[in-house]
């Protein structure tokens, strides 16, 4: 069974984080386990995130955006990657400007 595009996305995400040697974890949703949660929560020296995985032009749902949104007002990183700025990750991340 082939990858879905979002699932590329995930696995091109998890490079990077492994690359950096990041803290990350997919968090279980359901259950006991909120809705609109990120795919991927981590932390990298210090940096909390949440990054939202989507593939094309998908668009996080609004639950998912105000996750995002309080993820920032609280001081983290919060992403939602495709495949077009997965490149983006690194750069935020490491704290540098993406100027591709």
């Amino acid at each position: 069974m082939a990858d879905t595009p979002e699932v590329k996305v995930k696995k091109k995400v998890v490079a990077v984080l492994k690359e950096l040697h990041a803290y990350y974890f997919y968090p279980v949703t359901g259950g006991y386990g909120g809705s609109g949660v990120p795919d991927i929560v981590g932390c990298y020296h210090g940096k909390f995130f949440g990054i939202e995985c989507k593939a094309g032009k998908n668009k996080p749902t609004p639950l998912q955006q105000k996750n995002l949104d309080n993820i920032m007002t609280a001081g983290g990183t919060a992403l939602v990657v495709n495949e077009d700025n997965i490149g983006d990750v690194r750069h935020f991340l490491l704290g540098t400007n993406h100027e591709d």
